[in-house]
């Protein structure tokens, strides 16, 4: 069997941001939701049976303790926001296993998801459906993969390698000295995507580095530099590869506790409320083929 995990709050926001501005303009609370809804049971219609979706019920995590400027809720738009709550109880409504996030983000769900996956002998792969930098971490040989649905690419170990230059263990440093800025971190100063890469693919992880004073055994231009601001920033590097690195521990069940056994009885409802009658009928149709 394959794992289908999906980044809901990813999701959201691309439904919501590639609606026509005019509809954004007039304020919807419905559509984006309605959005995902169908990229779900598209998935369902071409076979996925275990699926997976990750949301950040609350945009702030324990990560914005840790550094003020990580991201938030502040400035997003309000029509969005209040999809949150509406997109966690459609998805339960339509049988799709859900995990709504509180004190951690979608991104550690996914991740515990994934690994949960991983470590079921019974699962062939799992593939997690997101462009999102930081679940490049995750991928696994062929066996954990990361998923652009819109882009039909598929990342695996390789793939990881040929897109940032090292290798999915490494990303958590590469991230902490290149910085996120989706995530609102800036890594360290002219620790560049490039010279970043080639350091990791020689050392792999930020405590492996030389320190200042100490030869790298890689040809960097402006080695001396990069590791004279590496010594005198340190902390806020290893502050950074915490940011960046995802956590596991999150009770996200179990692989059979993921299988999709038809929608509930809530989902009319549901779909009364989105004006998605349509997608109410997709939904039992796919029902009638459990």
């Amino acid at each position: 069997m394959k794992v289908d995990l999906v980044d809901g709050t990813y999701e959201l926001f691309r439904h919501h941001y590639g609606l026509p501005s005019a509809v954004r303009e007039a304020g919807s609370r419905t559509a984006a939701t309605r959005g995902v809804l169908t990229s779900l049971v598209v998935m369902l219609e071409k076979g996925a049976t275990h699926v997976g979706v990750a949301t950040d019920h609350v945009i702030e995590s324990f990560r914005n303790e840790m550094w003020p400027g990580y991201k938030s809720s502040l400035g997003m738009p309000e029509d969005l926001l209040a999809q949150f709550p509406l997109l966690e109880e459609s998805l339960a409504a339509a049988g799709i296993t859900v995990w709504a996030m509180i004190a951690q983000e979608a991104d550690d769900g996914l991740a515990a998801a994934a690994a949960m996956g991983d470590g079921d002998s019974e699962v062939e792969q799992v593939r997690i459906h997101t462009v999102d930098k930081d679940l490049a971490q995750c991928v696994r040989d062929n066996r954990v993969v990361q998923v652009d649905r819109r882009k039909e690419l598929v990342l695996d170990v390789a793939g990881v390698q040929e897109k940032y230059g090292v290798l999915p263990e490494s990303i958590p440093d590469w991230l902490a000295l290149v910085g996120d800025s989706a995530d609102g971190y800036p890594g360290l100063p002219g620790w560049g995507a490039k010279s970043t890469a080639a350091v990791l693919r020689r050392y792999l992880h930020l405590d492996a580095i030389p320190k200042r004073g100490e030869r790298w055994d890689v040809h960097v231009s402006g080695a001396r530099r990069l590791a004279a601001v590496l010594a005198e920033r340190i902390e806020e590097a290893l502050l950074f590869l915490d940011l960046a690195t995802l956590r596991t521990d999150a009770d996200v069940g179990t692989v059979d506790g993921m299988r999709w056994r038809g929608p509930t009885p809530e989902l009319a409802g549901v779909c009364e409320r989105l004006n998605a009658e349509a997608l109410l009928r997709r939904y039992e149709k796919m029902a009638e083929r459990v």
